[in-house]
């Protein structure tokens, strides 16, 4: 089953939570997120990469080509960036991150 939470993920190690700023901008080009307690390292699963598709990409490629009621392709374009705009607003509270560990030298 299929457990969705709508909160933002916090450090495996120390418990604090990442804020939602910090996530953010870390889902645009996957990077790292570094706890500002403890400084562990944590990336996105390959399922919150997965999240991440379906709710940005994906239902602005749906609606641009298959749904839009406008004749004006810069229409269609603005309002396929809205709906971009608004998935990745949401993405911050359904991706999840792991310990990035590091090979010891």
């Amino acid at each position: 089953m299929i457990k969705v939470v709508l909160a933002v993920q916090q450090c495996r190690i120390c418990s604090m939570p990442f804020s939602w700023n910090n996530i953010f901008w870390s889902l645009w080009g996957y990077k790292t997120i570094v706890c500002e307690k403890c400084g562990t390292k944590h990336r996105i699963t390959a399922s919150g990469r997965l999240v991440v598709t379906f709710l940005i990409v994906f239902p602005m490629i749906i609606f641009m080509n298959f749904l839009s009621p406008f004749d004006n392709a810069l229409l269609t374009l603005v309002f396929g960036i809205f709906i971009a705009l608004i998935g990745s607003l949401l993405t911050p509270f359904l991706v999840r991150f792991k310990v990035k560990w590091t090979q010891p030298k």
